[in-house]
């Protein structure tokens, strides 16, 4: 064991001083974060517990605590040449590698201030052994003295680590997110529900982006409804337009005009081409990203660019984690994604499953709803599949692309609605599934889904039910759906 040497550096990270601060200027939640386990005592260098007290007098102020209002308050107090100057303060802003890992870093500074606690502890303990009649008892009472405190201290600022993220059971399932209402659609039938990713996947061509940004759009307030189905506004967008910006730039801009600069301008922020670092690499990075730019939504155009490699499991968990702490932070995610090739010989209005999901099947276990566009390139018609549901299944649904003008609607052919509209004498349940499959039998399936989207109607004012006939030596009659006649007169 080397000497003892009272004048070597006690432990220390100036990097990691550097970056927490940093960090704590980007964002109110981070201060709050750290400030469960950081001491003003922890910072080793003086200048920087003396910008650490600014921040959380700015904090406790509710006032801003970026690098310009932090100079200020020391200019005021005279502490700003002491710290190094107003220029040091903006170069601390730009120190942290990553803003989501400040409680990683902090964690560094209170294990190098625990350390120098216990030196200092060891240092005294040697200093009174060495006094002339040192009491041994007395010396070994107050060892342990300190030592009991120093470890509550550590427990007690630990704590903050151990259960930023802890609530009890009932505000779990009471507040956490059961009862939101969707992003994307209703409560019956959710296309996208608040808290989980939304993936949309398909061959390329088939109206991936498009779809998505007739969704992202409605996000911003520019279109009420996609596909019928309603779309709640969000605050500000981020798109990374990481596979070829120059095409999802020119696809978005057949669906807005020089009247939605503003909204556009405001709301939209776009990342164009490759990311800093891959999300395996740097789990952090989508939360950092959303912060950064102040998006409540984030969509990762596409995926493949995002990962290092989407077939390899470990990764696929590693981006995983980058999709939850950005949804722990509150982020909404939407994800593009390409399927895997089809094998030859399968039929085209094949029901897609899972395993054509190209990757690890962790990217898709952790997807909250996973929609599947069949087709072929260029295709003006492509069915949409809902191949994972937050709650009811939606479709399948036939669509038309207007390519010219980037927008989606229903098939009206197929369109339940349309179809119970041009029926005078309403339909049954096994006459829509009929209809929609282009077949006199239709299967089990088929019928369950007419059954669904009928009662769904009726329960959305759009038709009414005629209770059927149960059979006897006459025979029965089936249920039949009529069109409402509110509907019927909204529509004319």
């Amino acid at each position: 064991m080397p000497p003892l040497d009272e004048t070597a550096q006690p432990p220390h990270d100036t990097d990691a001083e550097q970056a927490v601060l940093g960090a704590c200027m980007h964002g109110d939640t981070v201060i709050d974060e750290i400030r469960q386990m950081l001491d003003d005592g922890d910072f080793y260098r003086p200048a920087h517990e003396t910008i650490w007290r600014a921040i959380l007098a700015q904090r406790g102020e509710d006032k801003p605590t970026d690098p310009i209002a932090v100079s200020d308050l020391l200019r005021r107090q005279g502490d700003i040449n002491r710290v190094g100057g107003v220029a040091y303060v903006h170069q601390l802003y730009g120190a942290p590698p990553s803003v989501g890992s400040a409680a990683y870093y902090a964690e560094i500074i209170r294990s190098k201030a625990s350390l120098r606690r216990l030196r200092e502890q060891g240092i005294r303990t040697v200093q009174r052994s060495l006094e002339p009649g040192a009491d041994p008892d007395e010396i070994r009472s107050g060892v342990e003295t300190e030592i009991r405190a120093e470890r509550e201290r550590a427990l007690a600022s630990g704590c903050g680590r151990l259960s930023r993220y802890l609530i009890d059971g009932w505000r779990f399932v009471s507040e956490t997110g059961a009862d939101r209402e969707p992003l994307w659609g209703t409560r019956e039938k959710s296309a996208w529900a608040s808290g989980e990713s939304l993936m949309i996947v398909g061959a390329p061509g088939v109206g991936k982006t498009t779809l998505a940004h007739q969704v992202i759009l409605a996000r911003l307030g520019l279109e009420d409804t996609v596909l019928d189905m309603p779309v709640a506004p969000s605050k500000r967008v981020l798109y990374l337009a990481m596979d070829r910006p120059m095409q999802i730039a020119k696809a978005m801009a057949r669906r807005v005009s020089v009247a939605d600069a503003a909204v556009l301008r405001e709301r939209l922020a776009v990342w164009q081409g490759p990311l800093p670092a891959t999300l395996d690499k740097e789990p952090d990075l989508l939360a950092d990203l959303a912060a950064a730019h102040q998006a409540d939504t984030i969509v990762i155009d596409s995926l493949k660019d995002a990962v290092s490699t989407l077939v390899d499991d470990a990764l696929a968990v590693a981006f995983h984690n980058a999709r939850m702490r950005a949804i722990r932070n509150g982020v909404e995610i939407m994800e593009l994604h390409h399927q895997r090739k089809a094998q030859d010989g399968t039929p085209r209005d094949t029901r897609p499953a899972l395993d054509r999901v190209y990757g690890s099947t962790w990217i898709t276990s952790g997807a909250g709803s996973v929609l599947f566009i069949t087709g072929e390139a260029g295709d003006p018609a492509v069915t949409l599949h809902h191949l994972k549901t937050p709650t009811g299944e939606i479709g399948p649904l036939h669509l038309i692309h207007d390519h010219a003008r980037g927008t989606t609607t229903l098939d009206p052919a197929l369109d339940p609605i349309t179809i119970l509209r041009a029926a005078p004498g309403g339909l049954s349940v096994r006459d829509l599934a009929a209809a929609q499959t282009g077949e006199n039998n239709p299967g089990r399936a088929a019928v369950e889904k007419a059954r669904r989207a009928l009662d769904s109607m009726v329960r959305a004012g759009l038709a009414t039910k005629a209770e059927g006939i149960a059979g006897g030596t006459g025979g029965g009659q089936q249920a039949r759906y009529h069109a409402s006649a509110r509907h019927i007169a909204a529509v004319s």
